[in-house]
């Protein structure tokens, strides 16, 4: 998810698209200017005039952390409960910030000590094992584990899209016909069944396919800014009706069952899943100096749409809420829109999300094959990886259960666990404080905690929902 100045390419290769293994939304459709010379370009690595201001890196962090996990949000805080779930966002949203500023922070002392331009997270993990001399040896093995993590997350990702726009256009198409113009009296609760919501996705199919074999993501760039408006949008629509419904008594369980809390921290780690865009974003201002505000301020903005969003949305649709705060919306057009909107930004967002594991995983196979079969080869492995994809989601098709699973697993490590590692092993041999060293473990032990009970519960739920699902099955056939 982030970019790597070292393996910048002359010019383009002839496979659709080459860069670096780890290019993020930001490397795609906002590249980095040429690298400066001189004795004062240590810090400001790709800064100076033609670098992106204080305002348009902010932009860039708002919407690398603010997508499918945000309308999880009001689930997630039922899960946790009315009290505690706004409040353990917030605690989270601080060691999230935490985090990204370890790892900026790590990522300079690395850069200056070896006198590299910039490094990426894979960078700055592997350069960190070298601080420490028995991991020295194993010290590529740092790299790999990131970029793995990376895949994972990704595709993850995809994974959830799949079932978000399965979801909604399945709610769309059948309650399309009792639609009506009114959003404060929903007369459309009886909706006509349709096909599976399984049966969508592979209508999507053909579709998310031919978005990911676009040549160059650039070409994405004016559907990108019409997504980006489409989302922003709809998260008004949203917040409008939820703040406008709060309904005039409040019954809900202040604190929810110890057992449903894992679920919690997975889809809510899920939502801050920008910790990949923060060293790109960092590395391309004019004034890297100011990152750090606008890293505050940016997550600061987050971190309040997160709380809001999740304790109004559960106060609004209570122990109804679904997995995503879309699928509760009533039945006008207004807000059937709203759906559809939302889901023109994910399906475009596919194709930048589909990116970054694409460009790990493509070239060492491409690099093995004649110059001739480059095309095909790539081409067919972006098929298979979205075929993958696809096949995961039709798999686990409970949109709040598949989040919570890819938050649990991958962006608990990505965002929880490596960075406050990283700082003890970046500063093994500079005098690093007893404190830091206590405190950066805990942060690494909450995160891995996190990682296992999340995993385990969401794995225990998808089997069980499936079980429920197939009996469900098995009793329609019987009754026809």
């Amino acid at each position: 998810m982030t970019s790597n100045t070292d393996n910048r390419q002359d010019g383009p290769g002839p496979v659709l698209s080459r860069i670096s293994a780890s290019t993020s939304e930001a490397d795609v459709l906002c590249p980095a200017p040429p690298l400066p010379s001189g004795p004062d370009s240590q810090y400001e690595r790709i800064g100076g005039r033609t670098g992106t201001s204080f305002f348009q890196t902010l932009i860039h962090l708002l919407k690398g952390n603010i997508g499918t996990g945000l309308l999880g949000l009001p689930l997630a805080v039922r899960n946790a409960g009315l009290v505690l779930g706004p409040l353990s966002l917030f605690a989270m949203g601080i060691i999230a910030v935490h985090c990204m500023n370890l790892l900026v922070k790590c990522s300079h002392h690395l850069s200056a000590k070896l006198n590299k331009p910039f490094l990426d997270y894979g960078d700055a993990v592997q350069y960190g094992m070298e601080n420490v001399s028995w991991l020295r040896r194993h010290s590529i093995w740092g790299r790999r584990i990131v970029n793995v993590f990376l895949i994972i997350t990704q595709l993850g990702f995809c994974c959830v899209y799949f079932v978000f726009l399965s979801d909604n256009i399945k709610q769309v198409v059948e309650s399309s016909n009792g639609t009506t113009m009114s959003c404060h009296n929903n007369q459309t609760a009886v909706t006509v069944p349709s096909f599976d919501s399984r049966l969508y996705m592979l209508c999507f199919l053909p579709a998310v396919i031919l978005l990911v074999f676009t040549p160059n993501l650039k070409y994405l760039a004016p559907l990108s800014l019409v997504a980006n408006l489409a989302m922003c949008t709809s998260l008004v629509l949203i917040y409008f009706y939820c703040f406008t419904n709060i309904p005039n008594h409040i019954n809900l369980p202040k604190v929810g069952h110890a057992k449903d809390y894992p679920l919690f921290f997975g889809t809510a780690i899920f939502a801050f899943e920008g910790i990949g865009v923060v060293l790109p974003l960092e590395n391309k201002m004019q004034m890297p100096q100011s990152f750090s505000r606008v890293l505050y301020l940016g997550m600061g903005i987050v971190t309040f749409l997160y709380i809001s969003l999740g304790t109004v949305g559960y106060i609004t649709f209570g122990e109804a809420i679904g997995g995503s705060v879309t699928l509760n919306l009533p039945n006008c057009w207004m807000y059937q829109i709203v759906k559809l909107l939302y889901c023109f930004g994910i399906y475009i967002t596919f194709a930048l999300q589909f990116y970054v594991p694409a460009e790990i995983l493509i070239p060492p196979v491409v690099s093995r094959v004649s110059e001739r079969w480059e095309l095909p080869v790539d081409l067919l492995i972006r098929t298979a990886l979205v075929i993958f994809t696809c096949v995961l989601a039709i798999l686990i098709p409970q949109l709040d259960l598949v989040i919570s699973l890819v938050g649990s697993v991958s962006s608990s490590f990505l965002a929880l666990i490596f960075p406050p590692l990283l700082q003890i092993l970046t500063y093994h041999n500079e005098g690093l404080s007893p404190w830091v060293i206590v405190k950066n473990s805990l942060i690494s032990v909450i995160g891995f905690m996190g990682f296992i009970t999340g995993t385990y519960i969401s794995i225990t739920e998808i089997i069980k929902r499936n079980g429920r699902h197939d009996n469900l099955d098995v009793n329609f056939f019987q009754v026809q």
